[in-house]
């Protein structure tokens, strides 16, 4: 595991905090869980960012990203009804 420094407002650490106790978790598998279904849930950022780890160059990464015509599967069958 890797760590990671986070800075947050009061507010936000008081309501993870609170849920920590009633959840009886830490909140540091509060922030896993949730930056992991953060990331699970945006179809089209998760397969680019796939794309970009497998790439094998920089100019590679260059050109996933510069396509905004990208569409994750996901969407591609939702909108085509496949």
């Amino acid at each position: 595991m890797h760590r990671v420094n986070l800075t947050i407002d009061e507010s936000l650490y008081e309501q993870a905090r609170t849920h920590s106790f009633v959840s009886k978790k830490s909140i540091s598998q509060i922030m896993r869980e949730s930056l992991s279904e953060y990331l699970n849930n945006d179809s089209k950022t998760k397969q680019q960012a796939e794309l970009v780890l497998a790439a094998d160059d920089e100019q590679e990464i260059l050109e996933i990203l510069s396509k905004d015509e990208f569409i994750a599967d996901v969407d591609f069958k939702k909108q085509f009804d496949l």
